[in-house]
């Protein structure tokens, strides 16, 4: 049975940080690209950042500089570091499995919230 289990949001105000961890199981993790996204009240999902399965990261523009993503493959377990928090990165944040090379096989978490509010 797969599982992803997000943890770690949270209320924080401008200018905090918050770790995101996402737990997983029923698969196998260090084969797979892992990804965190968000969705913010009344907007489309959006991509935040990708951890290849070999290491490499990538992020979008906003949160470069802000955000780390990281994985560790004993652990099955994918992280996002988040600093400097802006009121715009308050969403819903899910982590994503996405097995390369094979169409149609990504799973995902529930989801944690993360407000960013004074």
């Amino acid at each position: 049975q797969v599982q992803l289990v997000e943890s770690g949001g949270g209320l924080v105000q401008p200018g905090g940080s918050l770790r995101l961890s996402c737990v997983t199981s029923g698969f196998t993790f260090s084969n797979y690209h892992m990804f965190w996204y968000r969705q913010a009240p009344g907007k489309e999902r959006e991509w935040v950042a990708r951890i290849t399965a070999t290491g490499g990261a990538n992020y979008r523009s906003s949160v470069q500089g802000r955000f780390i993503i990281s994985r560790n493959d004993v652990k099955n377990t994918v992280y996002l570091q988040m600093n400097n928090l802006r009121s715009e990165d308050t969403a819903v944040y899910y982590c994503n499995a996405f097995l390369p090379g094979v169409p149609g096989v990504d799973y995902w978490g529930q989801g944690t919230q993360v407000t960013v509010s004074v």
